[in-house]
C-alpha cells in the first residue's frame, strides 16, 4: 500500500489551500503578545463571528479532538453523560478524550438513519429518571454535516436542541464539516438561536492546517476557559499561527467556496459509481455498498478507502480534489465492479 494513493481516504488527506498558507505567511512577521492575546487572533475571531453573525467567544485549539472533548469538559460533570449519535466522532473516534478531559464523564449512544439522531430516541433517552448506578445525561452533542455526508435543516436541530434545552441540558455542535454544510444550504447565522452553548468550527477538514474554532455562545462558559485551554495543552504560545488560517479562508468567501467544490465533486463521484450509494450525498462524502473482494481490487489498482461503521466504503472529497481524478477513480470503479 505504500504507493497507494489516498485522495479520497479522508478530507483530512489533503494539502492545506493557498488561501491558508498565504494568510500564515503573513501572520509571519515581527512581534506580537502571545497566547492568543495578538492583534491577528483578534481578527481571527471577529471573522468568525461575522461568518455566524453572532457574538461570542472565540478560541482556536489544535484539533477537532481537543475541541469537541474541551467543549464537552465544559457543558458536563464528571458523574453525568453526553448524548450524541451513536457514530459520531465523540463517540467513536476520540479514544475516550471526553471522558478524560471531563474527568470521567459518559458518552450515551443514540440510533438515527445517516447519522442524524432520531428524534423519538432521544425523547427516550431524555425521559430516562435520574439514578444512582447509570450516568444520567446534561448535554447533546449533535454534528452538521453529519458523519454519514448529509445535513441537519435549521429545523431539524432546532427540534432535537429545544427537547434538549427544556430539560436543562447544554448543546454541543461538532462542526467539523460545518463549511460543507453552509456549502449544502444550511445557514450557519441560524446557528445563535438553534440553542447551542459551544459550536466548533471545523478548519483542518475545510482545508486548512491544523486548526479549529471554538465559538462560545453561552458566555458564563467562558469564564476561565482560557485556564480550561492551558491544562489542556491547548493555549499555544504563538497562538497566532492557529488563527491566522481562518484569515485566509474568511475574508474572501474560500472557507465555503472550497466547501462547495468539494460537494459537488462528490455528487459527480455518485454518478460515476457502479456500487449502490448508502447514504444521500449531501456534504463531500460518498458511501457505497461494496464487499471485501471489490474493496481488495481497489486497493491493489492503487487506490485507498476506509470500510466506515455501517459496513460501507467511504470516499471524501476535499477542496483540492479534481475533476480528472473523479473521473479516474469513476473508471476504476467501474472497472473493479
Amino acid at each position: 500500500m505504500s504507493d497507494a494513493r489516498y485522495d479520497f481516504a479522508s478530507d483530512n488527506t489533503a494539502p492545506a489551500a493557498p488561501e491558508a498558507m498565504q494568510a500564515l505567511l503573513a501572520a509571519n512577521q515581527g512581534f506580537t503578545s502571545g497566547y492568543g492575546t495578538d492583534h491577528v487572533t483578534a481578527r481571527a475571531a471577529d471573522l468568525v463571528r461575522a461568518l455566524l453573525d453572532a457574538d461570542a467567544e472565540v478560541r482556536f485549539v489544535a484539533s477537532g479532538t481537543a475541541a469537541n472533548a474541551i467543549s464537552l469538559a465544559a457543558l458536563c460533570r464528571p458523574f453525568e453523560a453526553v448524548l450524541a449519535h451513536e457514530h459520531a466522532h465523540v463517540c467513536t473516534d476520540e479514544t475516550g478524550a471526553p471522558g478524560y478531559f471531563g474527568q470521567g464523564l459518559g458518552l450515551i449512544g443514540l440510533p438515527g438513519a445517516s447519522g442524524r439522531i432520531d428524534p423519538p430516541a432521544l425523547e427516550a433517552a431524555l425521559a430516562q429518571p435520574d439514578v444512582s448506578y447509570r450516568q444520567s445525561p446534561a448535554a447533546l452533542s449533535l454534528t452538521n454535516a453529519t458523519e454519514y455526508g448529509t445535513v441537519y435543516s435549521a429545523g431539524a436541530l432546532t427540534a432535537l436542541t429545544r427537547a434538549a434545552k427544556a430539560k436543562g441540558y447544554g448543546v454541543h455542535l461538532d462542526g467539523a464539516r460545518l463549511a460543507n454544510a453552509a456549502a449544502a444550504g444550511f445557514d450557519l447565522t441560524a446557528i445563535k438561536n438553534l440553542g447551542v452553548d459551544i459550536l466548533v468550527v471545523g478548519g483542518t477538514k475545510a482545508g486548512m492546517p491544523p486548526t479549529e474554532a471554538v465559538v462560545i455562545f453561552d458566555r458564563a462558559l467562558a469564564r476561565r476557559f482560557d485556564a480550561r485551554l492551558k491544562q489542556a495543552g491547548q493555549l499555544p504560545s504563538k497562538g497566532r499561527f492557529y488563527a491566522a488560517p481562518f484569515i485566509g479562508m474568511l475574508e474572501d468567501g474560500a472557507f465555503v467556496r472550497h466547501a462547495a467544490h468539494a460537494n459537488a465533486m462528490a455528487r459527480r463521484l455518485a454518478e460515476l459509481t457502479p456500487f449502490k450509494v448508502r447514504h444521500a450525498v449531501e456534504a463531500n462524502g460518498l458511501f457505497v455498498e461494496m464487499d471485501e473482494p471489490a474493496l481488495k481490487r481497489l486497493h491493489a489498482a492503487g487506490w485507498f478507502a476506509y470500510r466506515f461503521l455501517d459496513g460501507t466504503v467511504r470516499f471524501m472529497c476535499s477542496w483540492a480534489t479534481t475533476p480528472e481524478t473523479v473521473e479516474a477513480l469513476g473508471e476504476t470503479l467501474a472497472r473493479i465492479a
